[in-house]
């Protein structure tokens, strides 16, 4: 049983749900069955030592490891009932938490130290909400066709890229043409700094750390797979389950990406978005309206529960 109720914590009193052992320990389990089936490819890999282009991304380029993934949450302003509970205090930013319990007598539970939280990641919190909230306040740019990947690339041969044991799908020079003939217009920092040094000039925007809050949009594939990072972050006060569909979306997200690449993954059994053609454009654009939408509503419940950690009752979207 969920109740909402009040709590006392040094940072003042806060509405909360409580959640009795049963419940959470449910939800629980049910997290842990979720992210065995997301990262079991992923582990067997790792224990062959054979590595993968596209499904390892997530593993590699970002810094949360599936053991972290595992780990269930309940976010803030959840309090769990239950001796199972206990066993949290030895974590980081856990504390006992005095409630009322679902039969209407006093009881002592787990949650969240808010306090102790924002006075260690209060600042990481108020950048994710400006960012988030300022990428929610725009419209979706479109077309850009994962340029960013070919700029990667530009002028160099195969033993130089990233995945130099994957084939160039039209080879160096016809991946160079690619480029060449193209508008590269990519705002996202974290992609424009892997450009080679010849893609630099090509691009029209020069994006940096200082203007990403300025330049990022929901329609760009990276800051929709950053929703992932910004969600791991702020964990323990992100729920588990949030984390995760960020985590699933990053995923779908990154085999666009990769499939829109100018490697060939063939043999990964992956079909090429040609974007070199009119007919990958608009294959490439559709699924880039799709995953804005998405990242739409996964923003939203990000910023609902940054709310907390920032000091207001609702987070400002912008």
């Amino acid at each position: 049983m969920n109740t909402p109720t009040a709590i006392s914590t040094p940072a003042g009193s806060a509405p909360v749900t409580v959640v009795e052992q049963q419940v959470w320990q449910e939800r629980e389990a049910r997290h842990h069955e979720r992210v065995d089936t997301l990262v079991a490819g992923h582990l067997e890999r790792r224990r062959e030592r054979v590595a993968h282009p596209v499904e390892d991304f997530l593993f590699t380029y970002y810094s949360y490891k599936p053991t972290q993934l595992r780990r269930w949450y309940p976010g803030a302003g959840v309090v769990l009932l239950g001796e199972a509970a206990r066993r949290r205090l030895d974590e980081r930013f856990f504390t006992e938490v005095r409630v009322t319990g679902p039969d209407g007598d006093p009881a002592v539970g787990v949650g969240l130290d808010l306090e102790a939280f924002v006075a260690k990641r209060g600042s990481t919190a108020r950048f994710v909400v400006s960012l988030l909230s300022a990428v929610a306040s725009r419209p979706a740019h479109l077309g850009c066709f994962g340029l960013h990947e070919w700029a990667m690339v530009y002028r160099r041969n195969q033993d130089e890229v990233r995945h130099s044991s994957v084939p160039l799908r039209l080879g160096a020079e016809g991946t160079d043409q690619v480029v060449e003939s193209h508008r590269i217009q990519c705002s996202h920092y974290d992609a424009f700094r892997f450009f080679t040094p010849e893609a630099r000039p090509l691009n029209r925007v020069r994006p940096s750390r200082e203007t990403q809050v300025e330049l990022d949009q929901p329609g760009c594939l990276h800051a929709t797979m950053d929703l992932y990072k910004w969600a791991y972050k702020l964990a323990p006060a992100v729920p588990g389950e949030l984390l995760v569909d960020c985590f699933e979306l990053a995923r779908d997200v990154r085999e666009l990406d990769m499939r829109a690449s100018p490697y060939d993954l063939g043999d990964y059994g992956y079909e090429p978005v040609r974007i070199e053609t009119a007919q990958g454009k608009a294959e490439y654009m559709a699924a880039q309206e799709d995953f804005a939408e998405r990242g739409t509503a996964l923003r939203g419940r990000l910023l609902e529960a940054c709310a907390p950690l920032v000091g207001t009752g609702t987070a400002d979207r912008g």
